[in-house]
């Protein structure tokens, strides 16, 4: 009992005529959204790698301006000590040692609290000046997304 003999050919499964075209279309379509999606991912990661930079790139001035600051407050102060100690080995007397430190004394807690706020000033600048880029820049990459 043989079969009669058939044709192996497989048929195209639903690929011929309009079935062909609508897969043909979906592939197209899916392939244009994946790009526009990558492209999206792309500018976002852009954005946020140069909110980053500038960011850091503020936030890196504003601390050398600070160490500047702080660098420049210990060299007066160690200038201050040394003028201190050369002014005491003149001292003949207890009254002026005492007379002479309390003078000192006065004038670096003077000193040192004018150079706490501007320390505190530098400060509070170069976060808010750090805060300002980042909000600036993220306000920038939404309204780009948009």
């Amino acid at each position: 009992m043989n079969a009669p003999n058939r044709s192996t050919t497989p048929k195209s499964a639903g690929l011929s005529g309009n079935g062909g075209q609508v897969l043909r279309e979906a592939v197209e379509s899916g392939s244009a959204q994946t790009k526009a999606t990558f492209e999206k991912m792309n500018a976002a990661t852009t954005d946020a790698a140069n909110l980053m930079r500038d960011s850091y790139s503020t936030a890196v001035r504003r601390a050398q301006d600070y160490n500047a600051k702080f660098i420049e407050f210990a060299q007066t102060n160690t200038e201050a000590a040394l003028e201190f100690v050369h002014q005491l080995s003149g001292v003949k007397s207890p009254v002026e040692f005492f007379e002479l430190s309390t003078n000192h004394s006065r004038k670096q807690f003077e000193t040192l609290t004018e150079q706490a706020r501007e320390l505190a000033t530098l400060a509070q600048k170069a976060v808010l000046a750090t805060a300002e880029r980042v909000g600036s820049d993220v306000n920038k990459a939404y309204s780009h997304q948009s």
